[in-house]
């Protein structure tokens, strides 16, 4: 078996790549180094990957990548490559977003045509925006809040036009926050930790009372690897953790796993963030048989072991 993992250097696609390695299969990896979060950080993801034989990285943008060539005797593509952060889709910037999310997975798409590889499309629950009922159903109406979300459903939708019309093995995957080990710095429970752990301000965006479902790492690798196995064309599946928790909630949990205080600063709501999310993941279960095994306590003492060894030492 042969895979392609794009945006093989960051927080999801290394640690995907990694399990496919370790089940003995050839991988591709895809990566442009985005200049989104320190580029040091993604080369430490991709050290274990480099020093296996069955892996070779190319560093190209999708947008750019002779797809024929990169595709070759390939099996199945894990796409994970995004330009990620719903606050910073606004405004100038919204141009890198549709060429990274939506014209790079169209280019896929098209060299996906009159072919038997399968397309896994990293989605997100940020195409649902603000629901009036939980949890969040693959048969709700999406209606984004933020640029971003409006770029990764249109990418979803991509996948589905190309599923009907060409045939393409496209299935996406709407991931409700992944943490865990190599959990990129923007993300709310890298900063977290990586404050307490340091004694410094956090800040906190609204009252705290706000809910996410969290998905531990370890359950979207598997996720992925059930919807390259099982996943029907054309389909979309919610991927969430059943960890769903007030912010207020995980600063506590984080103080006594940690025994450090959190020093809070609240601030303003933010333009594109939405209240709650909380995944039905009836359909991945059935069709999938996606089950997350991580509850959130164990999840959070891997990614501070991890926080402690890997980032706390250097200033990242």
């Amino acid at each position: 078996m042969a895979s392609v993992v794009t945006g093989v250097a960051g927080f999801i696609g290394s640690s995907l790549a990694e399990k496919l390695l370790d089940r003995g299969e050839q991988v591709i990896g895809i990566d442009c180094f985005i200049d989104y979060y320190p580029r040091a950080l993604k080369e430490k993801n991709l050290q274990g990957l480099l020093a296996n034989a069955r892996f070779r990285f190319i560093e190209q943008n999708l947008v750019d990548v002779d797809l024929a060539s990169l595709l070759a005797d390939v099996d199945i593509v894990y796409h994970q490559a995004a330009q990620a952060g719903v606050r910073a889709s606004w405004g100038k910037d919204f141009s890198i977003y549709t060429r990274n999310n939506i014209l790079a997975t169209q280019r896929l798409l098209e060299a996906l045509k009159g072919t038997k590889i399968k397309l896994i499309n990293a989605s997100s629950s940020s195409v649902y925006g603000e629901v009036v009922t939980l949890p969040m159903r693959e048969t709700d109406i999406p209606q984004p809040v933020s640029p971003y979300g409006v770029t990764k459903l249109a990418a979803e939708h991509l996948c589905c036009l190309y599923a009907r019309n060409y045939g393409v093995e496209a299935v996406s995957l709407r991931y409700f926050t992944v943490y865990g080990p190599r959990q990129r710095p923007d993300m709310a429970f890298h900063r977290f930790i990586k404050a307490m752990l340091r004694g410094e301000e956090i800040e906190i965006y609204g009252n705290g009372e706000q809910t996410r479902d969290f998905t531990y790492i370890q359950d979207a690798v598997s996720a992925n690897l059930l919807a390259g196995e099982r996943g029907q064309r054309g389909e979309v599946y919610n991927i969430g953790g059943g960890a769903r928790i007030t912010v207020n909630n995980v600063l506590e949990l984080l103080e006594r796993l940690t025994e450090k205080p959190a020093k809070v600063r609240h601030r303003e709501p933010q333009k594109g963030d939405v209240t709650h999310t909380y995944a039905d993941t009836q359909k991945a279960q059935d069709d999938l048989l996606f089950k997350p095994t991580t509850t959130l306590e164990d999840g959070l003492k891997r990614q501070i072991e991890w926080m402690q060894k890997e980032i706390l030492p250097f200033q990242f």
